[in-house]
């Protein structure tokens, strides 16, 4: 009879791998992601067979998680730049936060590991992001760019954001809230 898998077990392989990316990028050896996780490096393919796969599922669970965060009390019926703001907010949060994960995740998204179909299953939660981007990208400024700049934006500015917290933590929400100042600006 197969032993059921535990959930905590799971958990520590997808943190694990996640702090092994952030530190050693995509190479990073399964033996020390098992190590890391605390459990025999066998065990760590009674949970994903493959590297890949677990990549996929970390990939899954590092944009479920981040997609939680936007999409909690995410203002729908509020302005355009009341929504970003909150997009804006949360996601830097979050990234401020949990920094191997949000190195991770930046990783995963420009890898050619993560299939089409793990990034298909991300999408669902993604739709008020989109939604807003979309109408943002629409404003008369932007409207001959690329799809894809105002996200691309966003994020590059974001990153700015998160170098100059690391290095004047006390400023944080300040910094924050400048920096989106600066993006909407633009944006206009």
């Amino acid at each position: 009879m197969a032993r059921l898998k535990s959930p905590e077990k799971r958990t520590a392989i997808l943190d694990a791998a996640a702090c092994e990316i952030a530190e050693s990028g995509l190479g990073a050896p399964t033996a020390k992601i098992a190590e890391r996780a605390g459990i025999a490096g066998g065990t760590l393919f009674t949970y994903f067979a493959t590297k890949e796969e677990l990549f996929n599922e970390l990939y899954i669970e590092l944009k479920r998680e981040v997609y939680l965060r936007v999409n909690a009390e995410f203002p729908h019926r509020r302005s355009l730049e009341r929504r970003a703001r909150h997009i804006w907010t949360t996601y830097l949060d979050w990234a401020i936060e949990s920094p191997a994960k949000r190195r991770a995740s930046v990783q995963l998204n420009v890898s050619d590991i993560i299939t089409p179909e793990t990034r298909a299953r991300t999408a669902e939660g993604r739709q008020a992001i989109d939604l807003t981007l979309t109408e943002l990208s629409k404003r008369e400024a932007l409207r001959s760019l690329p799809t894809g700049f105002v996200a691309a934006a966003m994020s590059a500015m974001q990153d700015a954001t998160m170098e100059f917290i690391a290095r004047q933590p006390k400023h944080r929400e300040r910094l924050i809230e400048q920096a989106f100042a600066v993006f909407w600006r633009a944006m206009r």
